[in-house]
């Protein structure tokens, strides 16, 4: 008898107490890493943003929403420009805000202009609604009607990726209240659906918000937006993000993440450049790859995609009055990656013209 409880402890052995102790510890270090992460609210609660934060309260689609902006006055008398408080309006990207803007805005209050930059419905801070139907020519309205309430009449428009190509359907919508055009490296130079990338459903595209993690926001972050570098101070724009994530309102987060992300596909720009009437200035990092849906397509496809080094010089040949400026070595974040020399290159233009 004694024989077969040792046959029977050989076939079926003991718990290892060291192996559960590991696979115990490090269950417990997951979730004291994912506690580490910052947790912010829908609305970004928790985030500062590095200068007072307003808001604009309008109805829209039968809903009262809240639109955060900035606006900084001037520090200093305006030198050589048009206008003797020139304005300038920021429109953030789809992974940006208003706070990614910081260092412009210092620069550009230091040069003499009022600096206003809203978090865009569904963004950041603003309102980010159960059910909206978002659209390029909505999010126009809804800025113009801001600017409006706060008297301003004309303004240089200047837009990054996402932000881009609402600037470009602003400055279509409304030509006479735009002074100049900016692209910051925009998305939106190529139609992604012409080319071959595959339509995402709405709840693709919801799951794949729900699955970003900080680790993964940082990858895509430093090689797209830095070309591979990184300095600690970028991480603050990944905690941005990744804090509304790890957030309790995560769910409404990603849903309006999704709803956004099939507003960039479906609704181009590309195709309207040859309608802009105002001076326009391109500031393109070449080293920029971004393509919606990218990752969705053939291999054949994706070579074509993303080519900033081309796209930029497409674009300025479509746009009637356009300035061209390449960084060969940027990616898609200019103004963060190297500022000095994309402020002064900016400032030169905004003075100039």
């Amino acid at each position: 008898m004694r024989g077969l409880f040792q046959q029977l402890n050989t076939r079926f052995p003991k718990p290892n107490i060291f192996s559960a102790f590991l696979i115990g510890a490090a269950c417990l270090t997951t979730t004291m890493a994912q506690a580490a992460q910052p947790q912010y609210g829908g609305e970004l609660q928790g985030f500062e943003y590095p200068y007072p934060v307003k808001y604009y309260q309008f109805e829209s689609q039968g809903q009262a929403l809240k639109m955060a902006y900035l606006d900084i006055a001037p520090a200093v008398a305006p030198q050589n420009t048009a206008s003797p408080t020139p304005t300038i309006v920021l429109m953030h990207g789809k992974n940006f805000c208003a706070a990614t803007w910081q260092d412009s805005i210092e620069r550009l209050t230091q040069a003499g202009f009022r600096v206003i930059a809203p978090d865009q419905i569904g963004f950041c801070k603003s309102t980010k609604p159960q059910h909206y139907q978002f659209s390029f020519h909505q999010l126009a309205t809804n800025t113009h009607n801001l600017l409006n309430s706060l008297n301003i009449k004309n303004a240089s428009v200047m837009g990054h990726s996402m932000g881009g190509m609402l600037a470009t359907r602003y400055a279509l919508m409304f030509p006479q209240q735009t002074r100049q055009l900016i692209l910051l490296n925009p998305i939106g130079l190529e139609d992604w659906k012409a080319k071959g990338v595959p339509y995402q459903t709405l709840d693709q595209n919801y799951q794949a918000e729900l699955n970003k993690t900080a680790k993964g926001i940082k990858n895509y972050q430093q090689h797209t937006y830095y070309v591979g570098q990184w300095r600690p101070e970028f991480d603050k724009w990944v905690d941005m993000l990744a804090g509304m994530y790890n957030g309790k309102d995560k769910q409404r987060v990603a849903w309006n993440q999704a709803l956004t992300s099939d507003m960039v596909f479906t609704q181009p720009v590309v195709h309207e450049f040859s309608q802009l009437k105002i001076p326009t200035l391109l500031l393109i990092g070449e080293k920029d790859n971004t393509a919606i849906g990218k990752n969705n397509a053939s291999k054949a496809v994706q070579k074509t995609l993303g080519r900033y080094d081309i796209l930029g010089e497409q674009a300025a040949e479509k746009i009637p009055n356009a300035t061209l400026v390449e960084f060969a070595d940027l990616g898609h974040s200019p103004h963060i990656q190297q500022p000095d020399r994309f402020h002064q290159t900016l400032l030169q233009y905004l003075t100039r013209n």
